[in-house]
């Protein structure tokens, strides 16, 4: 007879409730997105209604008292979710919601409407270049190639296979290099439809006064010497082009005037972003004041027609199973009512709480605007500040943003790491930034600061931070190493 081994585990399993779920992916969606999560809540649950809370009279609370007892057993019923099943599962984010997900925050493009887009516009001048229909549709095929850039990375050869095969449009490389043509040298804006970066570049001084001694300089600069122009090795471009420093400078201006990307600078043609603030911050007399945004404060109550159906059917004498599953089903959509509504209050008091703690760590900065005044502060700071958890401080700063005197701020701006200074305090590492690009912004660009150097004198400034460090505060601030910031 085979044995049997039987043994006993004991285990701790942290579990989370689907009404805690719910707060926890309403407290981490911006404000952008609260109002379309209500509306969707809005049409999904009949028991929901927009509008302030009626004052009930007894006899009209008696529909939802008797709903709280009777519903009491069913909640304690109802079975509790996972914790470690609602961390790792992914399915989980996106219960109703858009952009809700764990990680970092996303870089959305959030568009607003247009009178009409590049291609519109572009297809638009298409009509002046009188094309026989044979060139017009080559034409509307290379504007379909054009990326949001403005450039065009698809290899000729392809564009003719896809002209063939698409289109049933039998052309060649030099028909479709020609067309390009009238459409680099006449459309707008200067530049469109350019290949790289030097072809870009040289379309647009070519469009320029052929006469300016400056503009050919320029355009001998882009054509023959731009490898070096990339690398800012001006001394070998005035050997290669027997330029002296005012005239290489001269050039170089009405380079610096071009524009790199022009289907992606245009304000009238690009992608336009906007952050809807989630807190507005203003001084009073001399004290800060922190409000929510209005619209994380929406009026949502509790049907009351609904509620008085529980007192309907409980006084009813028919019941049967089709009455009971009615009840159910009223009493379940009361409660989701009931849970959505606190889930909402429950995250504008969240907010509040951490926007004042964030507020009354960073005093001096909203009382200023100063950033040298930003004091290190982490996630663990304001969570033991408000007593909660990390990651419920981690869900607010992720995607808010705080409208202040001097300007709209995303909250993961006031959190730093800490340095620590000769004297020994410790200071945000934005105020170590904010120095360091005074010193970048204050060097002579003829020779600008190696890291090294940079290292050398924020330390006399008794900020005693390694050079790496300062190479990666550079970066972050989107300086370039100091060989690419040198002027003639």
């Amino acid at each position: 007879m085979q044995k049997t081994n039987i043994s006993l585990k004991l285990g701790q399993q942290q579990k989370l409730s689907p009404q805690q779920i719910q707060y926890i992916k309403l407290l981490q969606i911006p404000t952008a997105e609260l109002a379309s999560r209500i509306e969707e809540e809005l049409e999904v649950n009949p028991a929901l209604e927009e509008g302030k809370e009626e004052e009930y009279s007894k006899e009209d609370n008696n529909a939802e008292d008797n709903y709280e007892e009777d519903y009491d057993e069913y909640e304690s019923a109802s079975e509790d979710i996972s914790f470690d099943d609602y961390v790792n599962t992914d399915d989980v984010y996106g219960y109703k919601m858009q952009g809700d997900g764990p990680g970092e925050e996303a870089d959305r493009d959030m568009p607003i409407a247009m009178q009409a887009t590049l291609s519109d516009h572009l297809k638009d001048q298409l009509g002046y270049l009188r094309l026989n229909h044979h060139e017009h549709t080559i034409g509307m095929q290379l504007i379909g190639s054009i990326e949001n850039d403005g450039y065009i990375r698809r290899e000729m050869e392809s564009i003719v296979n896809d002209l063939a095969f698409s289109q049933n449009i039998e052309t060649s490389v030099e028909e479709l290099e020609s067309i390009l043509h009238r459409i680099q040298f006449s459309f707008d804006p200067p530049g469109i439809a350019a290949r790289d970066l030097q072809e870009c570049l040289d379309i647009q001084l070519q469009r320029r006064d052929q006469n300016d001694p400056d503009i050919i300089n320029a355009r001998k600069v882009i054509v023959l010497c731009f490898e070096e122009f990339k690398k800012k090795h001006y001394q070998k471009i005035k050997k290669k082009l027997s330029f002296d420093d005012d005239t290489l400078r001269d050039a170089l201006q009405q380079i610096l005037k071009l524009n790199p990307k022009p289907g992606g600078f245009s304000s009238s043609y690009s992608s336009v972003q906007y952050l809807i603030p989630d807190f507005i911050v203003r001084e009073v007399n001399g004290a800060l004041q922190v409000s929510l945004n209005s619209k994380n404060a929406p009026e949502l109550r509790v049907s009351r027609s609904w509620a008085e159906m529980i007192d309907t059917y409980e006084k009813s004498s028919k019941k049967d199973k089709e009455i009971n599953k009615t009840v159910k089903f009223v009493k379940q959509r009361l409660d989701a009512a009931k849970w959505f509504i606190d889930a909402i209050k429950q995250r504008q008091d969240t907010l509040l709480r951490t926007m004042n703690a964030i507020v009354s760590h960073q005093y001096d900065f909203f009382m200023t605007g100063d950033e040298g005044k930003l004091r290190p502060m982490i996630l663990k700071d304001i969570a033991q500040r408000i007593n909660m958890d990390i990651s419920t401080v981690s869900r607010v700063a992720n995607s808010k943003a705080v409208q202040t005197d001097f300007g709209i701020y995303p909250l993961k701006y006031f959190f730093s790491e800490s340095i620590s200074t000769e004297s020994g305090e410790e200071v945000s590492s934005k105020e170590v930034k904010h120095v360091l690009k005074n010193i970048i912004d204050g060097e002579d660009k003829r020779k600008p600061l190696s890291d090294d150097k940079l290292e050398k004198l924020l330390k006399l400034k008794g900020y005693n931070i390694a050079r790496r460090t300062v190479a990666k505060y550079r970066e972050q601030l989107g300086i370039p190493v100091a060989r690419l910031r040198k002027e003639v």
